[in-house]
């Protein structure tokens, strides 16, 4: 397959830009700064809200915690917004998670002004979830293709036990009966990929992994996430680490290893 600068662009276009910030915030609640700071506080609590903004002239100029409300106005408890609190609705994806990596929420900026908030726990949601699983089945194809162009048949499958080996074989004459033209490396699991990136030197030096060690570790993370985005599964608490990690790398996911022409 040759290298495609159109294709490679149309697919950068989709991961930067086919999901922004708007597609999972929430609006912000907010009230009057002359609210009652009571009334306020026990409907917080009756929505079990962290913080809601607080008006002045009908412009949402900053926030209150519940926690901190007392007696009074709303307005008495005001803190005000910090520009590096408030991200654009405009914002990819790739770029929120990266604020998210120090904050666990943000104000959302819409038209200049705020009016909605997003927060680590909106990166479940459905939007998200597709995002990531593209990148995780784009890494998935950047294994197949460094296969198939650096390494030989006969060489790869040394790298995997007869078990493995006679699933995939199993799994190409399948499709074959169902008439679709692929290769037995298409049929391969993501886990075996990456098992034979790892061991065959040549192809990881072909990758940014410095170590088998590592390139399995990160193979084990990807895996898990993947498994969690199909099974509609909690991938905050368990796969924080490997989302950031897919987001400051994603240039990388995008260019493909070095040298390698698609």
């Amino acid at each position: 397959m040759s290298f495609d600068p159109a294709a490679v662009h149309s697919l950068r276009r989709i991961f930067e830009q086919a999901f922004v910030v708007h597609d999972i915030a929430e609006p912000i609640v907010s009230f009057d700064d002359s609210a009652s700071a009571d009334e306020v506080k026990r409907f917080m609590e009756s929505k079990r809200f962290e913080i809601v903004g607080i008006r002045k002239a009908g412009e949402i100029l900053g926030y209150v915690h519940q926690d901190e409300l007392g007696t009074g106005r709303c307005g008495d408890y005001l803190m005000r917004f910090d520009d590096k609190q408030i991200v654009s609705d405009t914002l990819p994806l790739n770029d929120l998670i990266l604020c998210l990596k120090d904050n666990r929420r943000l104000f959302v900026s819409v038209f200049g002004r705020v009016g909605g908030i997003v927060s680590r726990s909106d990166l479940q949601k459905p939007p998200v979830r597709m995002w990531l699983f593209g990148v995780v089945t784009l890494i998935e194809m950047r294994f197949g293709r460094l296969i198939e162009i650096y390494c030989a048949v006969d060489e790869w499958k040394e790298y995997l036990s007869e078990g493995r080996l006679n699933k995939a074989e199993d799994l190409l004459q399948e499709r074959k009966r169902r008439n679709q033209d692929l290769n037995l490396v298409d049929c391969l699991q993501f886990s075996d990929k990456a098992q034979i990136v790892s061991r065959n030197v040549n192809l990881r030096e072909k990758t940014r992994f410095e170590s088998r060690k590592r390139l399995e570790k990160t193979a084990k993370m990807i895996e898990r996430l993947r498994d969690n985005l199909a099974h509609s599964q909690d991938i905050i608490t368990t796969d924080w680490e490997t989302i950031v990690a897919l987001s400051e790398n994603l240039d990388r996911v995008l260019d493909g290893p070095p040298g390698l022409q698609e």
